[in-house]
């Protein structure tokens, strides 16, 4: 049972995350639009923190370098939550899973990890899998950037903002943890409000809507469930080796996979599922722990 709720937490945490894109949209059918959304609900969630920790604002203002984490995790939930609702579902995630490749020139850019031989493997393929699902069977290489949608650029770039967040996260590893996960939910309040702005002055963000019953429930319970993945994350990746985490928490493919298939008329031709089946086997083959032989 000690082995088994570590697991059944993590499945959880990527079980919300994977099928998160439906009350998303149910807010943005309301009239919320998705950066109104993700900043109401973070904002929900510091409260909630820091109702529960009076004194934990002060104590993470005294660690300066928190400041990286708070930007590129909000970005990341930024990118990540306004590119599910919006775009196509199967192909935001598996473009979104195109991370553990990016941590892989990050670690070594950041951290002055080089790359193994097996690290150069998986970029390949998981970008040979990304050109599978972005480039159509009948477009040229010099056509593609015609071919990315907004919802595209979006996952790619959450992505990408993630594996900043785990690098940092690897750096602040000896900051306490509930300093690290305010300064999470902080910087998704915050990095979602700052784009709202942006967008309302710029004309492609409608203002928040009239206070209704329904849409209030809707983010109210998402931002429960966010906040309870969350600590499901932390209670069970403390648990686990790295590995199994990362290999438990690419369940979430599935999860939205299915969801999206079963909740709308989504269809998975074949480009799809060989380059997302490309994208999952280098993010499973990044928890393997290869050595090299002597």
């Amino acid at each position: 049972m000690h082995s088994f709720l570590p697991v059944l937490a993590l499945v959880f945490n990527a079980f919300v995350w994977g099928v998160s894109w439906w009350p998303f949209r149910q807010l943005h059918g309301a009239g919320l639009h998705p950066l109104w959304a993700t900043a109401l609900m973070y904002a929900l969630a510091v409260g909630g923190l820091l109702l529960v920790r009076p004194g934990l604002l002060a104590r993470t203002l005294q660690h300066p370098a928190l400041w990286l984490l708070a930007l590129s995790s909000g970005l990341t939930n930024v990118a990540f939550n306004w590119a599910v609702t919006v775009g196509d579902v199967v192909r935001v995630v598996l473009l979104f899973y195109l991370m553990p490749a990016w941590s892989v020139l990050l670690a070594w850019r950041v951290l002055g990890e080089r790359p193994t031989r097996m690290a150069v493997v998986r970029l390949v393929l998981a970008f040979a899998g990304v050109a599978l699902v972005l480039v159509p069977a009948d477009a040229s290489i010099e056509r593609l950037v015609g071919h990315l949608s907004g919802a595209d650029l979006l996952a790619l770039a959450g992505g990408f903002c993630f594996a900043l967040t785990n690098v940092t996260l690897r750096r602040l590893h000896r900051l306490p943890s509930e300093c690290r996960m305010l300064a999470m939910f902080g910087g998704g309040a915050l990095m979602a409000t700052a784009s709202a702005c942006a967008g309302l002055l710029a004309g492609f963000v409608t203002p928040v809507p009239a206070l209704a019953t329904g849409w209030v429930t809707v983010a109210l319970l998402l931002a429960a469930a966010f906040l309870l993945s969350n600590y499901a994350l932390q209670f069970g990746a403390t648990r686990l080796a790295a590995g199994t985490t990362a290999l438990i928490m690419l369940s979430e493919v599935v999860f939205a996979s299915v969801s999206s298939v079963l909740l709308t008329d989504t269809a998975l031709d074949a480009r799809t599922v060989l380059g997302g089946a490309m994208i999952v086997s280098a993010a499973l083959l990044a928890t393997v722990p290869w050595r090299p032989k002597r």
